[in-house]
């Protein structure tokens, strides 16, 4: 056999499938939220095989070794799902690996059996059929069969999508601090496997030939599995999963006699009683400054207005129209605004007055701020003259 040699793609698609089988071994060494971790590690799994069979096709070792041919073929149909459910799983501790998530699977299982008869040829036909491919001479159950491998990608990306917007209105009506939430991570996985199918898709209506779109689409790919790799060593807490477990408590209201109808119902919370919540949560937030409190939660609050958390994000909602993150956050970028004022500024950094205030972190400071101001701190400051 002559001597193997790489080329620079095929090298990184060798370090990203070791690497990625490194991730699979740590992530299934973990003991904390079993379920995300060997959702992740199952990930990671399906792009090391990806990875690799890249590398045995573009250095020809299909030749020497053809039993191989066709084993990574199933594996883009499990990427959106894979990347869905540990999103899913990873923002929410509770959430266990149920019997209907095996629905997710079930493309990429439809397809396996649809190739099947690929799988039982001899060694010297799956050279020939791959030769055959990669001349232009693709089987109409190939032809048909492709497409649907971009739906899917697109499809579940939209899905990811749909359900991190949903998960960070949750965790804004609960927490009013979400740095420690993960959920930056989550977006960005999500977008980073979108990405990678808009590679995709986009390199396969142009004029790229074929192995220039597969050494595309297996660079972003490594890119992918590196960046997840950095991501565990600078910042593991990324896979340690400080996220938001939500209870949802939907109290059973006792009809009170010559009540006028409510708003409320779902919580069964009468006009009366939620204007005087409100009056007591605005008294609260006045006198005892509970949002100096960077980790202040929904449940905190109404505890100290002797609530539930049910009925006091019903009240931020319909009649403050506010989120608990947006509406806690609110007093804090006014008490920064004030201090400014006041020159508290020339003695201080803004990130102090920050933290003082009950911000958690910098980023969080100035992303509020320019929301409730449509200012940065330093341009309110020059525009007081403090």
């Amino acid at each position: 056999m002559a001597r193997l040699t790489l080329d620079w793609i095929q090298l990184a698609s060798v370090v990203g499938a070791l690497q990625g089988l490194l991730l699979a071994v740590v992530l299934l060494a973990q003991h904390n939220n079993r379920t995300a971790n060997r959702l992740l590690a199952a990930l990671m799994l399906a792009f090391t095989l990806y990875l690799a069979s890249s590398v045995y096709y573009a250095t020809g070792l299909i030749d020497v070794h053809p039993h191989f041919f066709g084993l990574s073929y199933p594996m883009t149909w499990l990427f959106g799902p894979l990347v869905y459910l540990y999103a899913v799983a990873a923002s929410d501790r509770a959430r266990r690996f149920r019997r209907l998530d095996l629905l997710h699977f079930l493309p990429a299982a439809l397809i396996t059996l649809a190739v099947a008869p690929y799988y039982m040829m001899g060694g010297a036909e799956k050279i020939a059929f791959y030769h055959g491919l990669i001349a232009g001479h693709v089987p109409a159950r190939i032809a048909a069969i492709e497409p649907t491998k971009f739906v899917s990608g697109i499809a579940y990306s939209v899905l990811t999508a749909l359900y991190l917007r949903r998960h960070r209105r949750q965790i804004q009506d609960s927490y009013s601090n979400t740095a420690r939430r993960n959920l930056s991570w989550l977006i960005w996985l999500a977008a980073a496997g979108a990405g990678v199918w808009l590679i995709a898709i986009t390199l396969e209506i142009t004029d790229f030939g074929q192995r220039l779109r597969e050494e595309h689409v297996t660079l972003a790919i490594a890119l992918v599995v590196y960046a997840i790799g950095y991501m565990g060593l600078r910042q593991p807490e990324v896979f340690r999963y400080a996220t938001t477990e939500f209870a949802v408590v939907i109290p059973v209201a006792t009809p009170e006699p010559d009540v006028p109808a409510s708003r409320y119902e779902r919580s069964g919370l009468h006009d009366a009683e939620a204007e005087r919540l409100r009056a007591s949560l605005l008294s609260v937030m006045d006198d005892e400054r509970p949002w100096q409190d960077s980790e202040l939660t929904l449940p905190d609050l109404a505890a100290r207005l002797s609530s539930t958390p049910h009925k006091l994000s019903e009240v931020l909602n319909d009649q403050l129209g506010q989120t608990f993150y947006d509406f806690v956050n609110g007093y804090r970028v006014r008490e920064v605004q004030r201090r400014i004022q006041v020159g508290d500024a020339q003695r201080l950094k803004m990130l102090a007055l920050a933290l003082d205030a009950g911000f958690a972190s910098k980023s969080t400071f100035n992303v509020a701020f320019k929301k409730h101001t449509s200012q940065t701190p330093s341009e309110f400051r020059a525009s007081v003259g403090a």
